[in-house]
């Protein structure tokens, strides 16, 4: 499973301005054409910036590059709003070195402008339905749903400058798998030359002007955000396919199977010792979990999206733009002697890392070692201190300190026992599976 590192703080004097930071994501063989997917422009338009991390960590590229920005304006995303410095999709015509989105503007120019990158995809989410002409309140001229933006018919002398037909082929495909053709695709030229102002100021504009071929693709905002995500992988597989990039997903094209997807076992690790398994579905609050003083929490996660975001005093784990668990911490300091423990799991034997997770069908041990205290949270045996030896069943625990809301998954925390540092957590998940295996 792929990890990607969440910013808590920015350490670089860069970006010492910002507490979050988007992700560039590079897949691909460094051969063929290279497309630059961009999503989260806009922290309230979860449609695109979903899309866009479902291809980072759901797609193979087995020929061409795929180069995916899926969380640009991270911290909007984070706090569910369009901007909180202002709409950074209406910043680059002009902004200001003080504008505190300056050097993310910069740093997206430098990689739109980038000459290994062939096209660039802009993934929106927008109002209603676009229609030509007016239809209804929800469906004409002046919504942004549904649709596949052009700036103008073509851009002379550049590969994929032939944007019209570019657009049109993309509408075709998805209309192909449409769930409704009450909800088809059009294209949308803005014919932002001919003094479009608000769109002169945009990201795709200002690729075009540097000879960029760039797109904007619109799902709309009356569906749900598993739809709106449909409909952006169809554009963006479609974009890939016109420049000949082959690739493969690891589950079936539909809004019931991204909705899965988006769900699926996202996990975020911290400090290397401590790892939550499942975030969308844990619970609204972990207490007590074991933290190191005096240093800045290191995290990662198996998903671009996900941050782990400080108030001073307790932390958030954020998926996107929802927040999903609240850690109130106990500090320790660190035992950095060890980095696993024996476990006997269902009868057998298994070294286990700190900061992983195993799956138990019936019992399981943790063995015995020297100088090591043994805490199994939710579990508790009369007069015992330290819970190694012992065996335990998920009819042992009492439900509420499960970190997960079904009452499945438990912490196993293990102490030095002569000065009670912090050693490591390893999750035990209680499973009917009958293919079990660690993670």
């Amino acid at each position: 499973m792929r990890y990607f590192l969440i910013f808590i703080v920015l350490a670089t004097a860069l970006f010492a301005k910002f507490e979050y930071d988007f992700s560039v994501h590079k897949m691909g063989n460094n051969k063929g054409n290279t497309i630059l997917i961009i999503g989260g422009i806009q922290g309230d338009e979860p449609g695109g910036f979903t899309a866009a991390s479902l291809i980072v960590t759901n797609y193979k590229i087995k020929n061409g590059n795929v180069w995916v920005v899926p969380n640009l304006a991270f911290e909007s995303i984070i706090k569910r709003s369009r901007g909180i410095y202002g709409d950074l999709n209406r910043k680059f015509a002009d902004i200001k070195k003080d504008d505190p989105d300056y050097d993310t503007v910069e740093r997206i120019k430098k990689l739109i402008t980038n000459e290994e990158v062939d096209l660039i995809v802009n993934l929106h989410d927008g109002s209603g339905f676009y229609r030509k002409t007016y239809e209804s309140k929800m469906k004409n001229q002046n919504r942004w749903g549904q649709c596949s933006i052009i700036d103008q018919e073509s851009l002379d002398g550049v590969k994929f400058g032939n944007l019209k037909e570019i657009s049109m082929s993309v509408v075709n495909e998805i209309n192909k798998y449409s769930i409704d053709k009450e909800y088809n695709y059009l294209v949308n030229n803005t014919k932002t030359a001919e003094g479009n102002k608000e769109m002169a100021k945009t990201l795709t504009w200002y690729a075009i002007k540097n000879s960029k071929p760039a797109f904007g693709n619109e799902a709309s905002k009356s569906f749900l955000t598993h739809t709106r995500a449909f409909y952006h992988l169809l554009a963006v597989e479609g974009f890939m396919k016109y420049m000949g990039i082959e690739f493969e997903r690891n589950f079936e094209l539909s809004p019931r199977n991204v909705k899965l997807a988006i769900n699926n076992d996202i996990r975020v690790t911290m400090n290397e010792k401590i790892s939550l398994s499942d975030i969308v579905g844990a619970r609204s609050w972990i207490n007590y979990l074991p933290l190191q003083k005096g240093t800045k929490l290191k995290a990662s996660s198996s998903n671009p999206l996900a941050a782990v975001v400080s108030d001073g005093k307790r932390y958030r784990i954020h998926y996107g733009n929802r927040r999903m668990s609240y850690i109130s911490p106990q500090y320790f300091d660190y035992d950095n002697s060890i980095a696993n423990f024996d476990f006997m799991i269902d009868g057998k034997n298994k070294t286990v890392d700190f900061g992983t997770n195993i799956e138990v069908r019936n019992e399981f041990v943790v063995k015995p070692k020297d100088g090591y205290r043994v805490n199994v949270i939710g579990f508790s045996k009369r007069n015992v201190e330290n819970e190694s030896g012992l065996v335990v069943n998920k009819k042992d625990f009492i439900k509420r300190f499960s970190v997960d809301k079904k009452g499945s998954v438990y912490r196993v925390e293990i102490y030095n026992e002569k000065d009670n540092k912090f050693a490591g957590m390893v999750l035990v998940k209680f499973s009917d599976k009958k293919s079990l295996k660690s993670s």
